[in-house]
């Protein structure tokens, strides 16, 4: 690579949704000269989605939960808006099974009007005010006095969507620099570019910068003298229950927040593969332990016996796996709540930030893209690209979901189709080596894993895993020492007995 390689337009810090979203966008544009319009992506983890956009819920939100007037809510309302046609395009699976806020108890009920009025104002469509009998109609036993009823909430595979906006975004033109962290950050000469210090040792120049760091936004931003802004680390612990429990739930149930709630409140969420999470917690953790991502037993214990009270046939081994996410939250511990996306050019010219973009982030994801890419053509002016593929090759969800004439055609076309390497989720040999020769180049086996389903079922591994690290080593001569499950220390040091080959 060379240094010219290295000069960009726009570079994006940051390979979560958001920024992968707005490179996207980017890419759909064109500079309205002619000229050649570059756009790169750093991000410091050898994927993307590794942090708080693979760590979440994966709810589409209607925008009832925000106050009018805010970004949030007006993100919130036009993101969802856009979902559709863009999973449609991504081959992104997404479930527009609605969302029932209930009121429990007669304390609830402000707050339950309260959130109809703020979807009022923010245009979300399609909102109902239930008694429990109309609440039954649509989940069988729930509890409740009156329920808000939202149709536009949806579910979707967040590193998925991710995933493809990336994936897209490359074919499309855009460099994505993995294992990259930003390290340092300068003006260049005259203050007309912003010369980018990578762990890699490169320096990456840029006309413009933006910052989507999430959890490090604060930190990318002091790099360059902006030190008035604070992001704190706010940690949900979740259960995955097994997909034996599939068509469980309707719909999504949530209790009405607290006004000082730093989330929205313990619930049960069906998932697109057909899991079911109980969660998120929310504790804010200490600033040198921002990307701390532990399940802590306490927790752990609250959320079975929460997911007891809610489903109380759930058996022990439905409990196949926990997980957390952290929340880059612009409001203290001390103060609690929510605080309105920051989405603004700085006092540094052409240096642009996004700050808390916690939850609707995933939701507001496109919308927050259009809305930089306005912002950067006011320095670069754009025009849309004639030859943009917005589609994304491939099918919607797994081989194992396909009609059964559209399976075997393609294990007709494709063998590997007919062998299955991961049998709680039935991913095919072929899926597998898709995921492995992804266009990222990302390898790890959280990489494979995201793109596959792959060890995600109730063995956690335990039959596939072996299967993948044969074909990683056999089929494309990797080492032991190059096996990661998400980066860091390698998944084995060596072979069980000396100078074999592992076979």
């Amino acid at each position: 690579m060379t240094n010219a390689d290295l000069n960009y337009d726009v570079l994006i810090v940051g390979a979560g949704v958001v920024g992968c979203a707005i490179a996207r966008e980017l890419a759909r544009h064109r500079k309205r000269e002619g000229e050649a319009f570059r756009v790169g992506v750093l991000e410091k983890e050898p994927d993307v989605s590794f942090g708080t956009s693979s760590r979440n819920s994966a709810v589409l939100h209607s925008g009832i939960n925000y106050a009018p007037g805010s970004l949030r809510g007006a993100l919130n309302v036009k993101g969802n808006a856009m979902m559709d046609r863009l999973c449609a395009d991504l081959k992104v699976p997404i479930k527009r099974i609605g969302k029932l806020t209930v009121a429990l108890t007669e304390e609830d009920l402000p707050g339950l009007h309260k959130q109809r009025s703020q979807g009022e104002a923010n245009g979300v469509p399609g909102m109902e005010l239930m008694d429990n009998a109309k609440m039954r109609t649509i989940q069988p036993g729930i509890e409740g006095i009156l329920g808000l009823w939202t149709p536009t909430s949806a579910i979707i595979s967040s590193f998925g969507l991710t995933i493809a906006l990336a994936e897209n975004a490359q074919a499309n033109g855009v460099d994505f620099h993995l294992n990259c962290e930003v390290v340092g950050v300068e003006r260049g000469e005259g203050k007309r570019t912003f010369g980018v210090r990578g762990s890699d040792g490169r320096v990456y120049t840029s006309r413009l910068l933006i910052n989507a760091a999430g959890l490090h936004c604060d930190e990318v931003s002091a790099m360059l003298g902006i030190t008035d802004v604070k992001i704190w680390s706010c940690r949900g612990e979740y259960y995955v229950l097994d997909r034996r429990l599939d068509g469980t739930l309707k719909t999504l149930i949530y209790p009405v927040p607290g006004p000082n709630d730093p989330g929205l409140g313990i619930h049960l969420t069906p998932t697109v593969d057909g899991n079911i999470l109980i969660g998120p917690s929310a504790t804010y953790i200490p600033e040198e332990d921002r990307e701390d991502y532990r399940a802590t037993s306490a927790v752990m214990a609250d959320l079975r016996r929460e997911g007891l009270h809610l489903l109380p046939d759930l058996a022990a081994s439905d409990f196949i796996r926990s997980f957390s996410g952290n929340r880059p939250k612009q409001t203290p511990p001390e103060k609690g709540g929510n605080a309105d996306f920051t989405i603004e050019e700085t006092s540094v010219p052409g240096f642009i930030h996004l700050l808390g973009i916690e939850s609707p982030g995933l939701t507001s994801s496109p919308a927050i893209a259009g809305m930089v890419r306005d912002m950067v053509a006011k320095h670069i002016p754009l025009a849309e690209r004639d030859d943009f593929a917005p589609e994304r090759p491939g099918f919607i969800g797994t081989f194992a979901e396909l009609p059964l004439e559209q399976r075997m055609d393609l294990i007709r076309t494709e063998p590997e189709y007919g062998e299955v390497i991961c049998r709680c989720e039935r991913i095919t040999k072929r899926e597998i080596r898709q995921a492995i020769e992804n266009p990222l180049g990302a390898r790890t086996m959280a990489s494979i894993k995201y793109r596959a389903r792959a060890q995600m079922g109730r063995c956690q591994g335990g039959f596939c895993m072996p299967r993948i690290v044969r074909m990683l080593r056999d089929e494309y001569g990797f080492d032991p020492k190059d096996f990661f499950i998400r980066g860091g220390a390698p998944m084995f040091s060596g072979h069980v007995r000396e100078g074999g080959d592992g076979r």
